[in-house]
């Protein structure tokens, strides 16, 4: 199988993109070959290699290489790509980073590729965030919000025969099933998007504007109430408190069946199932419990655009790829492998009955965005949230904390303004 996972910056050194062989070799009717960057968790293994069998079998002549990224770093990688005179031909990236990359001119226009594409139908929230200044950059692939993950052995042994509705009902049976070797829940130090649903719960932001500036907003009274909050329930499992979901991969974590919780979107189960199949059967979902009973708490609404590198060799190709990849049957084929919604309005239908779409869905009612600004990528590729989250859970003041983070956050959305 030729796909592989690939972490570090250092790829390109290694000739990770390609070499400048290639295209001799395309000449003389060796394989094209076609890279293509894939974010760890988006697709299961079987999937990919069902969809690499199947491309390559109806586009002869093409030699499809599926890299596998992690998120960890990635905005340092496509950044790296895109100024490179080398770089993948297809690549996916979180929605919330098509404005920052489009910004340095690294994109290919695909506006012209809409209609072909059924733009139409996309689901209107996924289609904007890829939409720069009236230009399509990111073609919608799939959107996603977190849910709770469960084991439903491990909560019936607990005597827990529903799941909690409330923040509180929620710690108290964490608290239960964190006994007899077993942990609560998983959650690691640097969860962000979890703490980000917390204080949007509170009542808080992570930034907001004051007369044209962004201002980092971490150390509000509501913001610093989200935190308490995941600091009690990080507490409740033996999550890393310097590492992000990602490290162990929390899927690999809740396979061993020692682990009650973990916070994730529902596909994450067919990963698990990767690890144990013997867990088919035993995994629920429900959505983040909420202040109070009467709705579920806020979660970040996010997915994936798949964009086209303007330094890539083979345009023509690339496309063909992502028309693949965003057309009818593979947006079914994933949204069932992995509970994800389609990129179409008209296909909604395709995950009807299914727990944990079911979840997802209770959960988006209440979904909320990061800030709508192109830095706000840089944010998330620097890594700050992360460390000030560490930094509070090993011992850091909180205020004092919050307050360094949000300088950090006010500068960072300011920067060429």
């Amino acid at each position: 199988m030729k796909y592989r996972i690939l972490a570090l910056a250092a790829v390109f050194a290694l000739g990770a993109c390609g070499t400048a062989e290639e295209p001799k070799a395309a000449a003389t009717g060796a394989p094209a070959k076609l890279t293509l960057w894939i974010m760890d968790g988006s697709v299961t293994q079987e999937l990919l290699k069902k969809f690499e069998t199947e491309y390559e079998a109806a586009h002869q002549g093409v030699d499809l290489d599926i890299q596998i990224q992690t998120w960890d770093g990635i905005g340092e990688r496509v950044t790296a790509a895109l100024a490179s005179t080398d770089a993948p031909d297809v690549i996916e990236v979180g929605n919330t980073q098509v404005a920052q990359y489009s910004a340095s001119g690294g994109l290919t226009d695909l506006s012209a590729k809409v209609a072909d594409l059924k733009g139409e139908d996309w689901l209107p929230g996924l289609a904007q965030p890829g939409n720069i200044g009236g230009r399509q950059y990111g073609i919608p692939w799939y959107a996603a919000n977190r849910v709770v993950v469960y084991n439903k052995d491990l909560f019936a042994r607990a005597g827990i025969k529903e799941p909690p509705k409330t923040r509180d009902e929620w710690l108290n049976i964490t608290a239960k099933l964190n006994k007899g070797g077993n942990q609560g829940i998983y959650l690691t130090g640097q969860t962000w998007y979890a703490l980000a649903g917390f204080v949007w719960d509170e009542g808080g932001d992570l930034a907001v504007q004051e007369g044209g500036r962004w201002k980092g907003a971490l150390d509000s009274p509501q913001a610093l109430a989200g935190m308490a909050f995941y600091r009690k329930l990080q507490a409740l499992g033996k999550g890393p408190k310097d590492a992000d979901e990602a490290n162990l991969p929390q899927h690999e974590v809740f396979a061993q069946g020692k682990t009650a919780q973990i916070i994730a979107v529902p596909g994450i189960a067919a990963r698990v199932l990767e690890v144990d199949a013997g867990l088919k059967g035993k995994i629920g979902f429900f959505p983040v419990p909420g202040k109070t009973a009467d709705k579920p708490g806020t979660v970040f609404t996010g997915g994936s655009d798949l964009v086209v590198p303007v330094a890539s060799r083979r345009q023509e190709e690339a496309y063909e790829l992502v028309k693949a990849l965003a057309g009818e049957q593979f947006q079914t084929e994933l949204a069932k492998a992995m509970s994800f919604v389609p990129n179409r309005a008209s296909l909604a239908g395709v995950l009807s009955g299914e727990e944990g779409t079911a979840a997802m869905a209770a959960a988006a009612a209440n979904g909320r965005a990061t800030p709508n600004t192109p830095n706000w990528a840089a944010v998330e590729a620097t890594s700050m949230i992360k460390q000030y989250m560490t930094a509070v859970l090993t011992g850091g003041d909180p205020a004092t904390e919050a307050r360094k983070v949000s300088e950090s956050i006010t500068t960072t959305l300011n920067s060429g303004s």
